[in-house]
């Protein structure tokens, strides 16, 4: 099956399930809603997975999107991490997630373990089936990947049950050696595709190309650098070095000169190679998913990209993300 139409803009739900703080329930459908009420033409965008809450994004929402519209909302899963109860005298492990459920988490990579795990998503979310399912963070298992998980998740697509199937994890490299082995229709790259890192322009993006596979980005604003590039901001998880937040905040100043808000920027910036179709962001209540939106839809003028290049903050090699030019120009 083709890849479903996405959107441009998603809603990456990883905080629907308390990541790194908690989010009330009035939050969390407010949140969703928002992604309804600011969206474009065509059906709104939502990616989940079992990991965030240890399945209480999936709950959320899930309870969100009763109702509504099959029709009106593209969603996205991932497998790979099983859900199972705690077990007596088991403690929970968050993994930054608060207030989580009396789950465990279980990396299961078999075709069972697939099927069992995509079941238990459709329950949370109350769905009949989910449009993508990512093979999630599946770096330090690539054998049981190639021997059962994909081969799983190919027959699920095969049968129906998904309509496209792909990885999502952060490791560019990895992702372009999948695409290349594989028959992958889409993957969800976070971080190596940003205003600060390349690293997917050299290995995952030409792969991509060649195999006509969809790229879907994450972490536009690496941990929150490139939307808050002050000392102590997260740069992939930790503090950022200094050499890498100086250049953060050097293109902020850039971005400054022609009055275009870094995370506009940022947002913007990974849409200038064609294999990317959407950007899925994070977003913990109503106002963020507007802001975001707001962002998105900010006209960037084509000056700033070649100011960027000029100061070095940009690769000359690098494709940029100009307006297209105007009929008959």
């Amino acid at each position: 099956m083709p890849v479903p139409v996405l959107p441009r803009l998603g809603l990456g739900c990883a905080p629907l399930g308390n990541l790194y703080r908690a989010v009330t329930e009035e939050e969390a459908e407010a949140t969703v809603a928002a992604a309804f009420e600011t969206g474009a033409a065509g059906p709104v965008y939502l990616d989940t997975a079992p990991h965030y809450g240890l399945g209480r994004s999936e709950e959320r929402l899930g309870r969100a999107l009763a109702g509504r519209d099959r029709s009106t909302y593209v969603l996205s899963t991932k497998v790979g991490r099983r859900l199972r109860d705690l077990r007596p005298g088991e403690a929970p492990d968050g993994q930054g997630f608060t207030d989580s459920p009396a789950r465990a988490r279980e990396w299961d990579y078999t075709a069972d373990g697939i099927r069992a795990t995509l079941e238990g998503s459709l329950e949370r979310l109350g769905v009949d089936a989910v449009d993508i399912v990512y093979l999630h963070d599946p770096e330090d298992h690539l054998p049981e990947i190639y021997e059962t998980g994909f081969a799983a998740l190919a027959d699920l697509r095969d049968q129906g049950v998904v309509k496209a199937i792909g990885f999502g994890m952060n490791y560019s490299d990895i992702l372009a050696r999948l695409v290349a082995d594989l028959d992958v229709d889409v993957v969800l790259c976070a971080g190596r595709w940003t205003l600060l890192e390349r690293t997917a322009l050299d290995d995952l993006l030409p792969a991509c190309e060649r195999r006509g596979t969809k790229v879907v980005v994450g972490g536009v604003y690496n941990s929150g650098l490139l939307a808050d590039p002050r000392p102590g901001a997260h740069y992939n998880y930790v503090e950022a070095p200094p050499e890498i937040l100086a250049r953060a905040q050097h293109i902020a100043a850039v971005c400054a000169e022609f009055d275009v808000p870094l995370r506009a920027a940022a947002l913007r910036y990974p849409f200038a190679h064609p294999s990317v179709v959407s950007a899925v962001v994070g977003a913990a209540n109503a106002a963020e998913v507007r802001d975001n939106a707001e962002l998105f839809s900010y006209d960037i003028p084509d000056a700033l990209w070649h100011a960027l290049v000029a100061r070095g903050l940009l690769d000359k090699d690098a494709p940029l993300p100009l307006r297209a030019p105007a009929e008959g120009a």
